[in-house]
């Protein structure tokens, strides 16, 4: 699977690398609700530098399309609370 971090790159995750993901994803959502920026960018740092120790990233100049992307870490309540609304199944697909 090919996850976009956006404004950084892309990496490849194994399944099980993927499925290592879904546990942030309340977190992700406990922040919004709570209209948490500083949690929210906490979780996020931690989401991203996960998807980055496991993922193998893929060269700027490779064609891959994106099956998962996520927002940078700088992202705000607003920003993942509209991507949220977008998705029934939070920012990591089961």
């Amino acid at each position: 699977m090919i996850v976009r971090i956006l404004n950084e790159g892309q990496f490849r995750l194994s399944d099980e690398a993927l499925a290592s993901l879904n546990s942030f994803d309340d977190d992700v959502e406990q922040a919004v609700n709570a209209d948490d920026q500083a949690a929210l960018t906490t979780v996020l740092h931690a989401l991203l530098d996960d998807v980055r120790a496991r993922g193998e990233r893929v060269p700027d100049d490779a064609l891959a399309d994106s099956d998962l992307i996520l927002p940078d870490a700088e992202a705000t309540v607003a920003d993942v609370r509209a991507w949220l609304s977008d998705s029934e199944e939070g920012l990591i697909p089961d």
